[in-house]
């Protein structure tokens, strides 16, 4: 596919001779740009990845934005909707949700041992009752390791994110769910690296956006511009809602490339935008270290995914907020780099290898 100059918008970013060049916006809160080679990146390595891209090599890459040392030295677009193109990143949307606790603790609203049902209070009695469901805290949801039945990774989970879709109230529907059980095969969370159980599940993020809701006593999606999208200068946000009108904290929501990487460069700043500080640099801290094993090679945090990746023989720890298709905003604190790639490949087999392939072997290759 090739690439498509965003004309009649306010940037137009290209990639020539290696070189990132753009018309900056008159905002004190958009990116400083310079060139790769001015923060010590190979452009030569940086035009080979921009080649292999248009070729198809990565199957539908639609944006691919590097920020090294807080600088923006990279920045490409290979659909028709160019700069200002809005971004479904899927499930990255569960980091937002992530840094809006983080938002709402700071702000007194709650803590992370805050029973969840404290803030929902349903007006009707839960299915499977059980004492367990009022002990479930907000970390629990932030760690995706509560006792719920919940796992999108399997099909036949009666927490699967596909069967919420089917029902009106999305938070019922994950507050109704069974306590799930620990067969032999599967450690306990006693027996677990951090004392949790890692389970994936959408409906435990789209709850905690509820319980932020309620208890910052706002709208999600206007409790999100306030705290965290106009510090950073994001000024257009699409959200998805539930039929009940509740801001979908666990996948959809839109934001330019640009935007989205302000985000992963937030993180890696220890929560300062512009020397502002966004979020607490402990609540930060906390976000990137590990809360839970998912597996032997990834970790996660407070809805961000850990584990490292090798390049020239050297492997660099990240975070990430990821997403279906391969979306992905990566943070290596070694290599003050942050990548986003964004991508269509939503029917494409091993998406996220995909973009880790291309992460690996330009982006942080290119890293002199």
């Amino acid at each position: 596919m090739k690439s498509k100059p965003a004309l009649g918008f306010v940037i137009c970013a290209m990639l020539l001779n290696g070189y990132a060049i753009a018309h900056p916006q008159n905002d004190k809160n958009d990116w400083v740009q310079e060139s790769p080679a001015s923060q010590k990146m190979d452009t030569a390595k940086l035009a080979a990845m921009d080649e292999a891209i248009k070729k198809g090599t990565f199957q539908q890459i639609t944006s691919v934005l590097i920020a090294r040392r807080g600088q923006l030295v990279f920045e490409s677009y290979y659909d028709a909707d160019g700069v200002e193109g809005m971004r479904n990143t899927r499930s990255a949307t569960k980091t937002v949700t992530g840094m809006l606790a983080g938002a709402a603790i700071a702000r007194g609203h709650m803590t992370l041992t805050t029973p969840i049902l404290s803030q929902l209070k349903p007006k009707t009695p839960l299915d499977h009752p059980d004492p367990r469901k009022a002990k479930i805290t907000v970390e629990d949801l932030l760690t995706m390791s509560s006792m719920m039945e919940c796992d999108d990774q399997n099909q036949f989970s009666r927490g699967n994110e596909e069967r919420m879709y089917l029902i009106e109230d999305w938070v019922k529907f994950y507050l109704d769910l069974p306590i799930k059980g620990f067969p032999a095969w599967i450690p306990k969370p006693s027996a677990s690296p951090y004392g949790r159980s890692f389970s994936y599940c959408t409906a435990g993020s789209t709850t905690l956006g509820a319980v932020v809701q309620s208890a910052s006593k706002m709208p999600l999606q206007d409790f999100a511009q306030k705290t965290l999208f106009s510090p950073l200068g994001i000024n257009k946000a699409e959200w998805q809602f539930s039929p009940l009108g509740l801001a979908q904290g666990g996948g959809g929501l839109g934001l330019r490339s640009r935007d989205l990487l302000k985000l992963g460069q937030l993180l890696a700043n220890g929560g300062k935008w512009h020397g502002q500080q966004v979020l607490p640099a402990a609540w930060v801290k906390a976000s990137v270290s590990p809360q839970v094993q998912v597996d032997e090679e990834r970790n996660y945090g407070y809805l961000l995914w850990l584990y490292p990746y090798s390049a020239k023989g050297v492997k660099h720890q990240s975070y990430q907020m990821a997403g279906t298709g391969g979306n992905k905003v990566v943070v290596f604190p070694d290599l003050d780099l942050v990548a986003l790639v964004t991508t269509t490949n939503y029917g494409v087999r091993n998406p996220h290898q995909i973009t880790d392939k291309l992460i690996a072997d330009f982006i942080v290759s290119a890293v002199e």
